[in-house]
């Protein structure tokens, strides 16, 4: 069965399909610190452990974007910073056929999932390296945390518009 075209013979907008796909992906910046060493290897104590992720997005050309997945993680003992590793994690991304909301969840939830074992396994380098115990950061569930994101900006709007 032949399918329909409309008055410019293309096909329904319907027929288009979304295309994805990793183009490159890279390390932006990394850095590591252990301000308090070498003196902070005779420390005791239980280390607490703090990691921040934040995320950038820009488009770089016609359906391209730069994603960069920020990885913080903070070691302190005590009152003192045992390590400071942050890690810039990057990728170029071809995106295109998709509706906005569509895009929008892609660039904010999958990319960082494609992103984030790179991040893991190059701040599990640097801590190595730094003299520290190996650090294996546990897995995320970016489309929670994307999930959660749309709901409190959805929140935030409606607390705007009835004020």
């Amino acid at each position: 069965m032949a399918e329909e075209e409309n008055a410019a013979g293309a096909q329904p907008e319907a027929a288009q399909q979304s295309r994805f796909t990793v183009q490159k992906l890279f390390l932006k910046d990394v850095s590591f610190e252990s301000p308090g060493a070498p003196a902070i290897f005779t420390e005791r104590g239980e280390p607490e452990l703090k990691m921040n992720l934040q995320q950038r997005v820009q488009a770089v050309g016609e359906g391209q974007y730069e994603v960069v997945l920020i990885v913080t993680v903070t070691c302190k003992l005590g009152d003192k910073t045992a390590y400071l590793a942050e890690v810039q994690q990057a990728g170029i991304f071809g995106l295109e056929g998709f509706e906005q909301e569509q895009l929008q969840a892609t660039l904010g939830a999958y990319c960082p999932t494609i992103l984030f074992p790179y991040a893991r396994q190059q701040i599990a380098e640097l801590v190595s390296h730094g003299g520290f115990q190996p650090l294996l950061l546990q897995p995320v569930n970016f489309d929670q945390l994307y999930a959660d994101q749309v709901r409190k900006r959805f929140e935030q709007a409606q607390a705007g518009g009835s004020a």
